[in-house]
């Protein structure tokens, strides 16, 4: 008598050590897949601190690219509200300056909301003098350290085609 082969399990994933487990999933229903994407890059030389700093600024950028981009705010058992947060998942990418840039000549050419960081913003104190700083070049010389960008899924996934996500 033969019996049928069984699929191996593979390898045991491993924890790094020193870390906890993954968590197990957390039950519910599957998750919505949005018709929209929300992408955040960064210049792959900044500092971990500058890389940071970047996508917190871009972030905010991005919440305002619609009035639908926001989910609506939390409230935990104890009745404590909480800030609204993107309704959707921000999938983070690293790039080197040349990549950037033809992400950014990317989604410039398709016309979708784009937040930028350049390196001149690291040396200015505040709002107004970053805006200076990005209005002082032309969008072709700007020197980036990051973008973000939101719109329909096909169109940011061709924006970051060829980019490595961040991690």
């Amino acid at each position: 008598m033969t019996t049928a082969p069984t699929a191996s399990p593979g390898p045991t994933p491993t924890a790094c050590p020193g870390t906890a487990p993954d968590p197990a999933p957390i039950p519910g229903p599957t998750p919505a897949r949005f018709d929209t994407k929300i992408a955040v890059i960064v210049r792959d030389d900044l500092a971990v601190w500058q890389k940071l700093n970047v996508t917190a600024f871009l972030a905010s950028g991005i919440a305002h690219a619609r009035d639908d981009i926001m989910g609506k705010p939390y409230e935990d058992a104890s009745g404590q509200d909480y800030l609204a947060l993107f309704r959707e998942p921000v999938l983070c990418y690293t790039a080197d300056s040349r990549a950037l840039s033809r992400t950014h000549a990317r989604a410039l050419s398709r016309g979708v909301p784009t937040a930028l960081y350049t390196a001149d913003m690291f040396h200015t104190g505040n709002d107004d003098d970053n805006r200076a700083a990005v209005r002082a070049v032309p969008a072709t010389d700007l020197d980036l350290v990051g973008l973000a960008v939101h719109g329909p899924r096909g169109i940011i996934d061709k924006i970051t085609k060829g980019l490595k996500l961040h991690g």
